[in-house]
């Protein structure tokens, strides 16, 4: 204990020696934002260490006393992380919210407590809104290109703030404008998330999150180049242009840079929103079914696939032309692609899991890395129990007392989780937090395991499959 407490000071003096080296060599003024970030970084990472190594001395492991106090630790380190996310803003709060989102996977303390982080994100000033709009699309003033605009902003997320305008042609827009200073702030913060994580898991061996710093160095950027994601979206629009449901915002290019994506305005209501479809006459199975549909193909068919479905981004509303239920698809600055024999793989071990065939179950997990971890990671996948993995998902119905398992078990188990996630494909990563955000829907809806969404599953899984086979036949007799 007093080796680690002897760590937890070393790596302050570290800290906070490096920062000041950091900014010296690079001339930087002291008042510059970056050594606050990485100052309130760094202290919380040694709150929070210091919280974990000290708090359960004098309490009996196992004990009800103790899993009382882990529990509380637990909170007070994850409202000390959604401080500093709130605080530090733009990649800080990306990366919270991603951990908001693994309901399944890490302690529902954090969960719960950075699930706040979608409806808690900075707004810039209009002035700041203007300075990126002159920079980058070359006018003075905005009403060289809108009639309209409005100040206050219909939505505002970690890396951008969406306002609501007119072209002078009539045509009514949305423009995402990327918040001025996230750009410049984002690769710092996460070199800074990396020596901290670094920092954390020579403390705490069995912490093992090194993932997460690999996948924002990996995303972080696409997600800043609007332009890309203005290509995702097209690209997903022709995908899926057999469903009639599905309404992609068209994207005005001529309006569009790096920083600032203009599209069609598209309104209507989370898809979270029950009393939203009571009042407009939208049925909930129905949007539960066309939304698992959607996520099927993608997942299983095409292997292209809309890594961030919280709420916000997933609105659902009549058709303005035919009156007819539509699903809203926004922000899609987030896509995982899959490779084709990771994407088999996965098919296959859906399929053995729907059905409950256990030696395949095994054998899949096992080529996607799970190794003898594979029940574990079985249920990590599905979020249901070990029996119910036995049994095949698709024949045991979701219970509550199973659904809190699952999360008590994410607590206990989280040395386990932290090892299997660094073991699987990396691919994995974000398809895992897609899952539990699309679980989190259904929960709310009250739809979650319907036997449709299972339908839906195997047959996308069997389609991939049999469409595999076929082009592998074709190429033997070539």
């Amino acid at each position: 204990m007093a080796g680690r407490l002897l760590k937890v000071s070393s790596l302050a003096t570290a800290v906070f020696a490096s920062s000041g080296f950091y900014l010296y060599n690079r001339h930087l003024d002291h008042n510059d934002l970056s050594i606050i970030r990485f100052g309130r970084a760094a202290a919380t990472t040694a709150a929070i260490s210091y919280d974990y190594l000290t708090a359960f001395k004098h309490v009996e492991y196992g004990t009800e006393e103790y899993w009382a106090l882990k529990s509380k630790v637990h909170r007070r380190s994850a409202e000390r992380l959604l401080e500093l996310c709130c605080a530090n803003r733009g990649t800080f709060i990306k990366v919270g919210q991603h951990l908001g989102a693994l309901d399944y996977l890490l302690p529902e303390e954090y969960t719960s407590t950075l699930k706040v982080l979608h409806s808690r994100a900075p707004q810039s000033s209009m002035d700041e809104i203007r300075q990126v709009i002159r920079e980058d699309l070359g006018k003075e003033q905005l009403s060289e290109l809108f009639v309209s605009f409005e100040e206050k902003p219909q939505g505002t997320a970690s890396l951008a703030q969406v306002h609501k305008a007119v072209l002078h042609d009539g045509r009514t827009v949305a423009v995402k404008v990327q918040h001025p200073k996230v750009q410049k702030q984002s690769s710092k913060d996460i070199v800074v998330m990396e020596v901290l994580l670094r920092a954390v898991h020579w403390l705490f061996p069995d912490f093992a999150f090194m993932w997460l710093v690999e996948e924002a160095k990996k995303n972080m950027p696409l997600e800043l180049d609007f332009l890309n994601e203005g290509h995702n979206a097209e690209k997903v629009a022709n995908m899926l242009a057999h469903y009639p449901f599905l309404k992609v915002p068209t994207i005005y290019w001529d309006l569009s840079t790096k920083r600032i994506l203009t599209m069609e305005f598209a309104e209507g209501g989370q898809v979270n929103d029950r009393e939203y479809m009571k009042k407009h006459g939208i049925n909930v199975n129905e949007i539960s079914e066309k939304l698992g549909k959607m996520y099927s193909e993608m997942i299983f068919v095409h292997g292209f696939v809309h890594c961030d479905p919280h709420p916000g981004n997933v609105l659902v509303r009549k058709c303005p032309r035919n009156k007819k239920t539509e699903i809203v698809l926004l922000d899609h600055g987030l896509y995982q692609i899959l490779q084709p024999d990771f994407r088999l793989d996965y098919c296959r071990l859906w399929q053995a899991l729907i059905n409950g065939d256990m030696s395949k179950v095994e054998r899949y997990s096992r080529r996607l890395g799970a190794g003898d971890l594979y029940p574990l990671f079985a249920c990590v996948l599905t979020a249901r129990s070990w029996t119910a993995v036995n049994a095949g998902i698709s024949s045991v119905p979701v219970t509550h007392s199973e659904d809190v398992e699952i999360r008590t078990n994410a607590a206990l188990y989280l040395p386990q989780i932290s090892d299997l996630l660094n073991r699987v494909p990396r691919q994995m990563l974000l398809l895992l937090k897609t899952n539990d955000l699309l679980r989190g829907i259904e929960t709310t809806l009250q739809t979650r395991a319907s036997s449709s969404s299972f339908i839906n599953m195997s047959r996308c899984c069997i389609r991939a499959v049999a469409r595999s086979e076929r082009l592998f036949t074709l190429h033997q007799l070539t």
